[in-house]
């Protein structure tokens, strides 16, 4: 465990004195300039630096071990099935016989572990820029050594826009699950209208579904990039499905949008006959009637969609709130 004694530095964050009655090591999230978002801590397990991102992992009173890169959260022990889950299956259920799957990010091991969960997949190729943080999850996040080392899994270190302009295979589903995009983030450039449509698409079979993460999606904070990335992928997609949940570490409600130029028309019935028939294992939080119910937007959220115009490009990107590298959004509070 780290040393979390007074004067330490912790990838840009810091330990001062003692916060008012406060015993506990506490972390602290800068969500925006005036709401910051605190969790106490048992300790810190480890600290690293790549050439990209910095890297946390702490254990947290309130939701277990944390995984914080360039000071945001990035999933929690005790929550990110509601994250995964929501993710990954409801495009591989979608999908007639999902086989050939592209994660693009992904480092940290669970999106492809519920992957795998599905009987349909012969092939997953992870693409992560990031081979510290690869290293770090395949160490410390035990959870998902399994998928590490499942013999179906093809891993790649490059970016994922490179990897996917050079290759000639095309994939049933490609997910993205990347770092939100924050400015001097390693990523943003993945969530553009030309990316989408040049490299992305291209890389799909004819009846090939794209999903990926979308950032905050709660009634004040969907419109950081959200709705953004939901018009974005309208402009490059004939059915687009946006979808959102409430994840309790995260303090918000999250956004997932899904894309395919063929219909979405699966029911609750029909997902959870194929969820019984084509997953190992019981969906912890993911079912026919949640994902009916995720898709049901709140009327302030499905309003801001539709009259959204901004197209997300190189030129007019939208980043949520944070700098990527110097992390400097974060501290450790004693």
């Amino acid at each position: 465990m780290g040393d979390i004694s007074s004067g330490c530095n912790v990838n840009g964050g810091s330990v001062i004195g003692q916060v008012g009655r406060r015993k506990s090591c506490w972390f602290e999230e800068e969500i925006e300039q005036d709401l910051r978002w605190c969790y106490a801590l048992n300790g810190i397990l480890h600290t690293g630096e790549s050439r990209y991102q910095d890297i946390l992992l702490l254990d947290t009173k309130p939701f277990g071990k944390a995984l914080i890169i360039d000071g945001k959260l990035q999933s929690t022990e005790i929550d990110e099935f509601i994250y995964h889950e929501c993710l990954v299956h409801p495009a591989l259920l979608h999908h007639l016989n999902p086989r050939t799957i592209f994660i693009m990010g992904g480092g940290e091991g669970s999106t492809a572990r519920e992957i795998f969960r599905h009987k349909t997949v012969d092939r997953v190729v992870m693409c992560d820029i990031d081979e510290e943080v690869v290293d770090f999850c395949k160490s410390y996040l035990v959870a998902n050594t399994e998928a590490f080392f499942d013999s179906r899994l093809q891993l790649v270190i490059n970016d994922a826009r490179a990897e996917l302009e050079k290759t000639d295979e095309t994939f049933d589903v490609i997910v993205g699950d990347l770092a939100d995009p924050i400015e001097d983030g390693p990523c943003y450039q993945l969530y553009t209208k030309s990316f989408y449509e040049s490299i992305l698409k291209p890389r799909l079979k004819e009846d090939g579904i794209f999903v990926t993460q979308a950032g905050p999606a709660g009634v004040f904070s969907h419109t950081e990039v959200f709705s953004c990335i939901y018009n974005t992928l309208r402009q490059v997609f004939k059915y687009v499905v946006p979808y959102s949940a409430h994840i309790p570490s995260y303090a918000d409600t999250w956004g997932w949008i899904m894309a395919s130029d063929s219909p979405f028309t699966l029911d609750y019935e029909e997902s959870d006959l194929r969820i019984r028939q084509r997953i190992n294992g019981e969906n912890r939080y993911l079912d026919g009637k949640t994902f009916v119910s995720a898709s049901l937007l709140s009327k302030a959220v499905r309003k801001s969609l539709d009259m959204e115009t901004q197209v997300y490009t190189e030129g007019t990107a939208k980043f949520i709130y944070g700098h990527g590298a110097c992390n400097k959004n974060s501290s450790v509070l004693e």
